[in-house]
């Protein structure tokens, strides 16, 4: 009966990855990727949590897809840039002896893409939008920055699909697992090797970051892109935390003495322009009045005064000139 259970156990102790056709398939002449899927599912869910937050700030409802439809594909390619020019150049541009591959630069669907150049390349996308939408950047950032963390949270699942981003092996009993014949497996480890799950990881801290942001912000009131600094801080600290695990290819930056992982500089970078935005607006601008969604000079007009009075102007007086006061007529008598 022992032996049964620690059998049980062995079977149960590690996280499988899904076989490579779970990755992708075809639909006629049509192939889905699995990835493809992830980052789309979570596009959506953050567009209707920003929606429903932008509405409750007292937003136009018909901006917010004005502005995905800016800040959207801007992050997509600041994502793939980030992922080539920055994660993998020798691959992509076949530096340091390696083959080139410039026809897979634009394949965003088989995997590649760096929130960091995302959150950059879309900001930029976003104020673009902001500006002709007469909104504040800074507002519509307070309302889309909890759904961005969750869309992320859906988007690490498309790296368990492609077998990436990996951490460092292990013997811990959630383990991944990890085809051998697959081209991200590290060489010169047994086939069996389990490794850190850190797509698992960073999607859960994506989701504790969530439940953070909008409990701080339903007893804060977090404004003046106060939400925004906060989820770079969040993010930030967890992205450190899950490049100490992480095996995968990656320049080495040295400064001061320190050689770290250019994505943990990154994210150390993310971490102290967040607390140097949220200490600003905490100290300078929070005392100061809400200045509210719209740009200065872009708010919609105030119909209803207009409409009172217009109305007031199309309802003829009353003429009092020719009709009897009731005490000129004729009185009945009692019975």
């Amino acid at each position: 009966m022992s032996s049964m259970l620690m059998a049980g156990a062995n079977v149960l102790a590690s996280i499988p990855s899904p076989p490579a056709e779970f990755s992708k398939f075809s639909i006629g002449p049509l192939t889905i990727h699995a990835y493809a899927l992830c980052i789309l599912t979570g596009i959506v869910v953050a567009m209707w949590m920003t929606n429903k937050r932008w509405l409750a700030k007292g937003g136009p409802a018909e901006v917010v897809w004005d502005i995905c439809i800016w800040a959207i594909p801007f992050g997509i390619v600041g994502g793939r840039l980030y992922h080539v020019l920055v994660t993998d150049p020798e691959y992509y541009f076949g530096l340091n002896g390696q083959s080139a591959h410039w026809s897979e630069i634009p394949q965003i669907w088989a995997g590649g893409l760096g929130i960091m150049g995302a959150i950059s390349l879309g900001s930029l996308g976003a104020w673009i939008a902001c500006r002709r939408a007469g909104v504040r950047l800074p507002a519509f950032l307070d309302a889309v920055a909890p759904g961005v963390l969750l869309a992320q949270a859906f988007g690490r699942w498309g790296n368990w699909f492609n077998q990436e981003l990996f951490g460092e092996p292990t013997t811990l009993p959630w383990g991944l697992e990890i085809d051998p014949n697959s081209y991200n497996f590290p060489p010169g480890l047994p086939a069996g090797t389990l490794f850190q799950p850190t797509f698992l990881y960073e999607s859960l801290w994506n989701v504790a970051g969530v439940v953070l942001l909008l409990a701080l912000d339903r007893k804060f009131k977090l404004r003046r892109c106060s939400m925004f600094w906060s989820y770079l801080i969040w993010y930030g600290i967890g992205r450190i935390i899950m490049e100490t695990m992480r095996i995968d290819a990656a320049d080495i930056i040295v400064i001061l003495g320190i050689g770290l992982r250019v994505h943990m500089w990154l994210a150390i970078a993310m971490v102290i322009m967040g607390t140097v935005g949220l200490i600003y607006v905490l100290v300078k601008l929070r005392p100061q009045p809400d200045p509210g969604v719209y740009l200065p000079g872009r708010e919609p007009a105030d119909t209803t005064s207009s409409n009172v009075a217009t109305d007031a102007a199309a309802t003829p007086e009353t003429s009092t000139e020719n009709t009897p006061d009731s005490t000129d007529k004729p009185t009945t008598p009692d019975k």
